[in-house]
């Protein structure tokens, strides 16, 4: 199955948590953030991630979505749609789709 093809099964709630950062913005904690996007697809999809990216400085707007790059074993790579949920960085995965 590829990697995109199974969202539904992959949708559930990540809690990536947020870091407050210099002038009061709140922003979401990339890191947490991709731990937590590997960790759901590996169990999800049965497949190794070998990595996610996700934007550093994705400010916290409840409602907003953003996007991250997921690279699978042998270098596929997909794109992860995030949507924020709440004040508390709360996201839940909304897309993964093939990167062209």
């Amino acid at each position: 199955m590829s990697l995109s093809g199974r969202i539904g099964a992959v949708a559930a709630l990540v809690v990536a948590g947020a870091l407050v950062v210099g002038c009061g913005e709140t922003v979401i904690d990339a890191s947490k953030a991709e731990d937590a996007i590997k960790s759901n697809l590996e169990t999800s999809l049965h497949r190794k991630i070998d990595s996610v990216d996700c934007p550093s400085n994705q400010k916290v707007d409840p409602g907003a979505t953003f996007t991250c790059t997921v690279t699978a074993a042998g270098g596929k790579q997909a794109v992860a749609t995030l949507r924020i949920l709440n004040k508390d960085a709360d996201v839940r995965l909304v897309g993964l789709k093939a990167k062209k």
